[in-house]
């Protein structure tokens, strides 16, 4: 029982995927029609594009190729299945689709079923830990897509930080809820959590005036802060996220693929870091301080 809950979540997550993906483009698309409605400046080619996907009100959008706008049918939009069965192509016009689509599909499906597992020792019998990991579910489709967003455009759209935060602040009250009990420890732990997630960049963006550091991270480490509660969840997300950037970064700079003026997105790596920490953190922190006490016996 426990194996096939695990994989019907995986395939749901993987039509969550689909469906986060989909979505990033239409955020694009919106972006850049109020972009050049304001007067700045666009990307032409990309704004002609994606302008496919704003010509159609939104009771009438269906999915379509990019390329020849030829709408998908419901074979064609099969997480993970339909990509393998045209080889990344439109079945169409034979365009390559890329491999962004297969990657979000497959990702959000084992962010749902791997999550699960994890939870499971919590008792999900329990409707307040089962309410909590509903939530984080749903809070992996948005991160899904502000790594996405990121990743593409360096960008975080505010109305996804801002869902984020309203996931975030659920989360945070059924954990409340859960322990039972609100105590000065717990809230200063997490006003830690928030300090080193968010106001850490809070600094670095007035200091540099935006050019180390956007506000969309600053407002990208509140969501996450109120998903990791704790600040040594926090802290070991931080960590890894510069851990995992220097483990990207260090090899291409040795080999002059990349400079020291190349910008990076630090968005995915915040969110790379917060995953594994609210999924394995609490084990990962015991074994450090365990080996650790271990040393000094």
């Amino acid at each position: 029982m426990i194996l096939l809950t695990a994989l019907t979540l995986f395939v749901l997550g993987a039509i969550f995927g689909s469906f986060a993906g989909a979505q990033v483009w239409r955020l694009r698309a919106q972006q850049l029609k109020d972009d050049k409605k304001q007067g700045e400046a666009v990307d032409e080619t990309e704004y002609k594009t994606l302008k496919k996907l704003f010509t159609k009100k939104f009771a009438a959008d269906r999915s379509r190729c990019l390329h020849c706008e030829k709408q998908l049918k419901w074979y064609d939009l099969m997480p993970i299945i339909s990509w393998l069965s045209t080889a990344g192509r439109c079945r169409y016009c034979s365009q390559p689709i890329g491999r962004y689509e297969l990657a979000i599909e497959f990702g959000v499906g084992l962010f749902f079923m791997v999550s699960y597992i994890v939870w499971l020792p919590a008792g999900i019998d329990n409707w307040l830990v089962a309410s909590q990991l509903i939530v984080w579910l749903a809070a992996g489709v948005v991160l899904a897509m502000l790594f996405s967003y990121d990743y593409k455009w360096f960008l975080l759209p505010n109305v996804l930080n801002f869902t984020l935060a309203l996931l975030g602040f659920t989360y945070f009250a059924l954990h409340i809820l859960i322990v039972g009990d609100i105590t000065g420890a717990m809230l200063l732990s997490f006003g830690g959590a928030l300090l080193i997630m968010s106001g850490l960049y809070g600094v670095l963006y007035l200091f540099s005036k935006g050019a180390w550091i956007g506000l969309g991270d600053v407002k990208l480490g509140v969501g996450l802060a109120l998903f990791l509660v704790d600040w040594q969840l926090a802290f070991l997300a931080l960590f890894l996220a510069n851990f995992i950037g220097v483990l990207i970064v260090l090899p291409q700079l040795m080999t002059g693929k990349m400079s020291r003026k190349t910008q990076i997105p630090f968005g995915p790596l915040l969110i790379i870091g917060t995953i594994i920490s609210v999924l394995f953190g609490s084990t990962i922190i015991n074994g450090y301080l365990s080996g650790l006490g271990q040393l000094f016996i």
